[in-house]
């Protein structure tokens, strides 16, 4: 079909997130925060589904105002299925199912994960099949070969926490606010990532393992605390800095193994730690020694996002994949 108008929804975490996409492009991607896990140093899921069904009229009432639509102009509505936070994502696919029962338009479910790598084609530049791409989120670190838009294999991926999570806990450790990545990211800019080395774990072959470094870094702190209670703060930046350099080496050793064995040279990356710095810096410094073709997302694109699972229903709109009423949301959901 080649005039065809989709309404995506997400509604995965603590960001509800609607966009539309017709003919291919994304017209808009409105996105509504939830402030109140400030509070919490975390995402409390009780009251990010509450948050969620706040927000979901609203911001779907101005994603298709943005974009000049009606309900009776679509021709699907795509949903977030999982994975994510089951209060969460039953918020996105109940009113997903409601609108589409309401209006009799197809339904279409999106792998959250599958729609950070798809989130490459919103614009150009974009990769040439196949292409490995390292995801990495505070839930999940993953190193997918993508052959196709909806082929994808994860090769390697972490045996226990993501990268994402170490990141923020490291920054909580830190005393830094929440969410602490990016605070320990703009730190980490002003700090000397030599100044502490810190251990690095490793896994068999292409999966990676982040509790065994999180510990580490707090026995390092809890022994330098008890010589001098203002250790934190006086070595903060370089602390970040430290870290920083530490879990980025982690993923781009393992990235750098998988492109050798597989001998892809189209390399991407995807999901909410893409955004950080020293990753994006690293790897393009990476990919131009090792002659990769790079493929860096938008900011915008990173974190949680519509306009994401909206591409990814492109291409299950147009290989007529959809989805029935019966549908419900999975936390665990394979990619």
């Amino acid at each position: 079909m080649t005039n065809f108008t989709i309404l995506a929804i997400e509604s995965s975490c603590d960001e509800t997130s609607a966009a539309v996409l017709h003919n291919g492009k994304v017209l808009n991607n409105v996105i509504a925060t939830q402030s109140v896990h400030e509070n919490y140093g975390g995402v409390v899921p009780e009251l990010a589904s509450r948050a969620h069904q706040q927000n979901i009229v609203p911001t779907v009432a101005e994603a298709l105002n943005e974009a000049a639509m009606k309900t009776e102009d679509l021709s699907a509505i795509a949903f977030t299925r999982g994975p994510g936070l089951l209060g969460s994502l039953l918020v996105g696919t109940s009113f997903a199912k409601g609108l589409a029962l309401a209006h009799d338009i197809p339904l279409i479910e999106v792998n959250h994960m599958q729609a950070h790598v798809l989130a490459h084609f919103i614009e150009d530049p974009k990769p040439a099949f196949p292409f490995l791409c390292l995801t990495v989120s505070g839930g999940h670190t993953q190193l997918v070969k993508v052959t196709g838009p909806l082929e994808m294999e994860v090769i390697g991926q972490t045996q226990d926490d993501a990268v994402g999570e170490a990141f923020d806990k490291a920054a909580k450790m830190f005393g830094l606010p929440y969410p602490g990545g990016p605070h320990l990211d703009k730190l980490a800019q002003q700090g000397n990532p030599d100044a502490f080395p810190f251990t690095e774990t490793d896994m068999p072959d292409l999966d990676f393992s982040f509790s065994g470094i999180k510990t580490g870094i707090l026995y390092f702190l809890q022994k330098q605390e008890r010589k001098d209670p203002d250790f934190v703060q006086k070595h903060l930046a370089d602390l970040c800095a430290s870290v920083q350099k530490a879990l980025v080496s982690m993923l781009l050793k393992k990235l750098k193994k998988a492109a050798k064995q597989t001998g892809i040279k189209e390399i991407a990356i995807a999901g909410g730690v893409s955004a950080n710095s020293g990753l994006r810096t690293s790897l393009l410094a990476l990919g131009e020694n090792m002659e990769w073709n790079v493929f860096i997302p938008k900011f915008e694109y990173c974190t949680d996002n519509a306009a994401m699972i909206a591409k990814a229903a492109e291409f299950k709109f147009q290989a007529g994949e959809f989805a029935d009423q019966s549908i419900s949301p999975l936390a665990r959901m394979p990619l």
